[in-house]
């Protein structure tokens, strides 16, 4: 080959080179596209640490959650139940972190015993949402919390209780309560117990126990049952959720004694929490439980919405209290205020009962 035909073989050979640089360039650049289109579409994976199935509450808590994160919306959702152990759930989130999950959710069984397990979870870049009860933890551990305020829930009964002691004329020294407290540490049964203890101070009501019930019917039962063996002058059952009431109404009922709001005429008034089924509704209508205060458990959509602004880079509200309902057997007392705030009470009918499944 001369030394012209050689020059340009040369060239043609770099020109070929370049355009397939170029080329290359050009499809790396179309990879890079579509990289981010998949990213955009990407499924967002939580891990959900439910603490257990121990209620009706629980179980309406635990099924917003499954309803609002489907494969359909781009979201895969990992349910641990922690079975009412702390090491469960703690196991559990040590469980999401290795599977390296977007968000991590958390329905803590207790409010303390989370800063190390939740220091991991920084440490993993992964971020926390607290729901339901809080935890006594650093704030910058979790991202935020979304939940019930449990020491205004537990106000509101003792102020519906207060009017309508003072509409029936029942002196305030002749009220005897017992109170069958939830799992102990809990943030539903520090604010509802606290809530009820602000009350007795407030207005000297006799209290005449206070017992752990767990949150469940059968524990309610026992403790119901306990009760009314130690005390002949039981007037007012406050219980910290409706599951308990159910247990504790079998109890008094079994006695021989009769659950209701005629306390002048020796019933045993029943005051209960959460109000999430037909069953408690039913119980209401039945004047078995007097007044519920409600607890929502639909916590999905707001979990929701908060993971949507991590996503979009925004930051959520360090606390988002959930909108809540107070209900009443009749009409003694239309509403309640509290700190300049009206909240009416919905006497429960049967029409009531078809908004609950």
């Amino acid at each position: 080959m001369t030394r012209k035909n050689w020059g340009k073989g040369l060239l043609s050979f770099v020109l070929i080179l370049s355009l397939g640089i170029a080329g290359c360039g050009m499809k790396k650049q179309t990879v890079s596209t579509d990289e981010k289109r998949e990213n955009s579409q990407r499924e967002i994976v939580i891990g959900f640490s439910q603490l257990g199935a121990e209620s009706d509450w629980r179980s309406a808590n635990t099924q917003s959650m499954k309803e609002t994160f489907t494969s359909d919306k781009g979201y895969r959702l990992i349910i641990e139940d922690g079975q009412q152990q702390q090491a469960n759930q703690i196991m559990a989130i040590r469980k999401f972190i290795q599977q390296d999950v977007d968000y991590i959710v958390l329905a803590p069984v207790t409010e303390t015993g989370w800063d190390t397990v939740l220091e991991e979870a920084r440490e993993a870049k992964i971020p926390v949402i607290i729901v339901d009860r809080k935890v006594d933890a650093d704030g910058s551990l979790y991202q935020c919390w979304v939940g019930s305020d449990f020491n205004l829930e537990g106000k509101k009964a003792v102020e519906w209780l207060h009017q309508y002691l003072v509409s029936k004329d029942i002196p305030d020294n002749e009220v005897n309560i017992v109170d069958i407290q939830g799992t102990i540490g809990a943030s539903a049964q520090i604010g509802r117990t606290n809530g009820l203890l602000e009350g007795v101070d407030k207005y000297g009501w006799n209290l005449l126990d206070m017992t752990v019930g767990d949150f469940t019917q059968a524990k309610g039962r026992e403790v119901m049952e306990d009760f009314l063996k130690k005390y002949d002058n039981i007037n007012v059952v406050y219980c910290e959720n409706d599951n308990e009431a159910f247990g504790a109404i079998e109890a008094i009922e079994d006695s021989g004694k009769k659950v209701g709001s005629d306390i002048a005429a020796g019933d045993i008034m029943v005051i209960s929490f959460d109000a999430v089924t037909k069953n408690t509704m039913k119980h209401i209508l039945q004047d078995k439980i007097t007044f519920a205060a409600g607890c929502n458990p639909h916590h999905g959509p707001r979990v929701e919405a908060v993971i949507q602004q991590l996503e979009a880079g925004k930051k959520p509200d360090k606390y988002s209290f959930v909108e809540e309902r107070i209900y009443s057997h009749d009409a003694t007392v239309p509403s309640i205020e509290l700190n300049g705030t009206n909240y009416p009470v919905t006497v429960v009918t049967k029409d009531t009962m078809e908004e609950f499944e």
